[in-house]
C-alpha cells in the first residue's frame, strides 16, 4: 500500500464510519481543549486529507492550514470547507517538506495525526513539524498504539500473531514498515526528545471501545464505556494499551 492510498482509505473510513465506531475526533479536541481555548490560533494540520480535524476547527474560529500530499483529498477539503461555510487554506505537498511549503514558526499548533505509520524517516517528520511550530507552541501527534495490536490478536484468538506483535512492540520504537508501523509511549516520548520538544503527554484514544460490541442501543451503557475509556485515557499503564497514542509537546520558547 503507498502513502497515497492508505490515507485515502483513512479518509473514506472517518466519512463512512458510524458515529459508535468514528474516529478519534472527540477524544484529541477534548486533549487539546487546553490549548485550543487561548485561541483563535493558527493550526497546520500536516497530512490532514479531507479536513476531518481541519473544518471543525475552522469552524470554531482558528485559521487552520493543511498541507497533503493528495489533490483528491484537497479537492475535497475544500467541497466541505464550503459545505460548512469556512474557510481553510490547503496547500499540496510531503509532509517532509512542510517547513519548506509554509515556513518557520508558521503556527501555534501544528497536527500530525494518523500520518506518521505511512512515512518511512519519522524522525525527520518530526524534525519539520517542530521547525514549523512557534516557540511555545504545541505539536499533536497521533499514531496507532503497538500494545492495542497485541491485545486485539489475543482477544479473537490469534495468539501467534499477538506473539509477534508483542516482540515485535518490546524491539525497539516505531516498530514495522510503513504503513504498519506502530507505536509504543517510549517511541513516542523518544521522538519528541530527539526533536527537542519539551512537556510531552500521552493520552491513549479508544482503550476499551474497539475491544467490545458498540452499545448503540443502549444509553446508559454507551455513556459508561464512554466515561470508563476517557479515565483510560490517562492511566499510568491502561492509556499503554490504546488503539491509538495521543502525543501532545511543546517547542521551547
Amino acid at each position: 500500500m503507498s502513502v497515497h492510498e492508505g490515507l485515502r482509505d483513512r479518509a473514506t473510513t472517518e466519512r463512512g464510519a458510524p458515529r459508535s465506531a468514528a474516529g478519534p475526533l472527540a477524544a484529541v479536541r477534548e486533549a487539546l481543549a487546553p490549548v485550543l481555548s487561548q485561541g483563535p490560533l493558527d493550526v497546520l494540520d500536516v497530512g490532514g486529507g479531507t479536513g476531518h480535524y481541519a473544518v471543525p476547527l475552522a469552524a470554531a474560529g482558528h485559521r487552520v492550514t493543511v498541507v497533503d500530499a493528495s489533490p483528491d483529498a484537497l479537492a475535497m477539503l475544500e467541497r466541505r470547507a464550503a459545505e460548512a461555510g469556512v474557510s481553510v487554506r490547503g496547500v499540496q505537498g510531503d509532509a517532509a517538506d512542510v517547513a519548506a511549503l509554509v515556513g518557520p514558526d508558521a503556527a501555534d499548533l501544528v497536527l500530525c495525526h494518523s500520518v506518521l505509520e505511512y512515512l518511512d524517516d519519522v524522525a525527520a517528520v518530526v524534525a519539520a513539524l517542530v521547525a514549523v511550530t512557534r516557540p511555545g507552541g504545541t505539536v499533536s501527534v497521533l499514531v496507532p498504539g503497538a500494545l492495542a495490536a497485541v491485545v486485539h490478536r489475543a482477544a479473537a484468538g490469534q495468539f501467534a500473531e499477538a506473539l509477534k506483535a508483542l516482540s515485535a512492540a518490546e524491539g525497539g520504537s516505531g516498530q514495522g514498515r510503513a504503513p504498519s508501523r506502530r507505536f509504543t509511549r517510549a517511541a513516542l516520548l523518544g521522538l519528541a526528545d530527539a526533536a527537542g520538544l519539551a512537556e510531552p503527554r500521552i493520552h491513549g484514544v479508544r482503550v476499551f471501545t474497539d475491544l467490545v460490541a458498540a452499545p448503540d442501543t443502549d444509553p446508559r451503557a454507551a455513556e459508561a464505556l464512554r466515561a470508563l475509556d476517557e479515565a483510560a485515557a490517562v492511566h499510568p499503564v491502561l492509556a499503554d494499551l490504546a488503539a491509538q497514542l495521543h502525543l501532545t509537546a511543546v517547542r521551547p520558547g
